[in-house]
């Protein structure tokens, strides 16, 4: 195994929060990395109600462990929005976040 693999790991929490007013979505990924331009969130996969509204892709991740993304997504109360964090290594996470409640 290649040491910088023994590195990996998926992300260990997702977080949302969700401002109706201003339609942004904001996720809080904590993903520790000693090489944040090496071993990152590669993808952040945002869907509503089961439909893919946004696949964002990065090369690097902005902080050693916790940082926020945010995303405009127009959403109502009772819908539900989903955030999967990808590792560019190993593993994701996925969590949901029902609107309004």
């Amino acid at each position: 195994m290649y040491p910088q693999m023994s590195l990996a790991n998926a992300p260990q929490d997702v977080k949302l929060s969700y401002d109706s007013q201003s339609q942004v979505l904001n996720v809080t990924i904590t993903h520790k990395s000693p090489f944040p331009n090496y071993h990152y969130i590669k993808i952040v996969e945002i869907k509503k109600n089961g439909s893919v509204v946004s696949t964002n892709k990065y090369e690097n991740q902005p902080d050693l462990a916790t940082f926020i993304y945010s995303y405009k997504v127009p959403a109502a109360a009772g819908e539900t929005l989903e955030a999967t964090a990808s590792c560019s290594f190993f593993g994701s996470k996925t969590t949901n976040l029902a609107v309004g409640k």
